[in-house]
């Protein structure tokens, strides 16, 4: 039996579709025939689902950042509350398709979820406009990770978000059996590394949650954990934090290691820290002596296999 996609919402001319106001796309091979491989995809194109044709008049937000309008360039037709209608119910309707994302189209004014061209009473733009369906979607969905083609050709912020959405896939089966503390113990003490090498500080609170420490119940336990993963996993990773985790990974080889292996793999992390390596090396090291000396406990860290290895997202980290 296929392992099971993880389902992503996207824009619709990121696969390729003919729904751009010139009619035509903007087709992003990563997406559809590498992530792909992985992921089904849920495409949404709001302008056309709102009832507009292709091609159309180009669309630009105005005004302010807190009382955005939409409308179009040159009739000057304001489509803002008809827009913001369709996009709650749409929403709404995407509670169903059990989403674990969304990747929007960079810039646009119905899909742009950040640095959209906003412009002022004088006609002049800036960038501090919100595509008025990704605010609807990012408002209704608060915890599920987001992004947009143009960010995710920055291969660090490519590889935290396809991180976490096989975190969310993980955390999604874990519970699916129902939630107890047990579980919720093991799935915090597989993910240690992974949250230790975003932030120290959140697996700290985290860890407190697990152990009982603030008396909750066990419903809200999990809501909190959920929301402190989430958090936790959007801060970014840096090659200090990886080393921190790399080092604590080889502590547990104090008895096994001889000097000239411990060696290797210090020198191995060192050239890694200097950014003579990707962060693939030393994973790839400390997996074989995991192996060789069969460490279970390091077997199941997903930090040393957090997603697969074919998407080669740690070869350019």
């Amino acid at each position: 039996m296929p392992e099971e996609k993880i389902r992503l919402g996207v824009s619709s001319c990121l696969l390729g579709e003919k729904v751009r106001f010139d009619g035509g796309h903007k087709h992003d091979r990563f997406l559809t025939q590498t992530l792909g491989r992985y992921v089904e995809y849920v495409p949404v194109c709001p302008e056309v689902e709102v009832g507009l044709p292709t091609p159309r008049e180009t669309l630009r937000l105005v005004g302010e950042p807190d009382a955005q309008r939409l409308v179009f360039s040159k009739s000057g037709e304001d489509i803002t509350e008809r827009m913001k209608s369709w996009a709650q119910k749409r929403v709404v309707e995407l509670e169903k398709e059990d989403l674990s994302g969304f990747i929007f189209k960079a810039k646009s004014p119905s899909s742009g979820m950040a640095r959209v061209k906003l412009y002022d009473k004088n006609g002049s733009p800036n960038s501090r406009g919100v595509g008025l369906f990704a605010q609807a979607f990012m408002e209704h969905f608060p915890l599920l990770p987001v992004e947009e083609d143009g960010r995710l050709n920055d291969l660090r912020l490519r590889e935290n978000f396809i991180e976490i959405i096989f975190t969310l896939k993980r955390w999604r089966e874990s519970i699916a059996a129902g939630k107890t503390l047990g579980v919720l113990v093991d799935f915090h003490t597989r993910h240690k590394l992974l949250i230790l090498s975003h932030s120290p500080e959140i697996y700290r609170q985290m860890g407190q949650l697990v152990a009982g420490q603030l008396g909750l119940e066990t419903n809200e336990t999990y809501t909190q954990y959920m929301a402190l993963l989430m958090k936790g996993l959007r801060m970014r990773t840096t090659t200090r934090k990886h080393v921190n985790v790399l080092q604590h990974v080889l502590g547990y080889f104090k008895k096994q290691l001889d000097a000239d292996e411990k060696q290797e793999v210090l020198q191995i992390i060192e050239h890694y820290r200097a950014g003579l390596l990707p962060l693939i090396v030393p994973i790839t090291l400390l997996n074989h002596f995991i192996r060789k000396y069969d460490q279970p406990y390091l077997q199941r860290q997903v930090y040393l296999n957090p997603h697969p290895l074919e998407l080669q997202l740690r070869n350019h980290v």
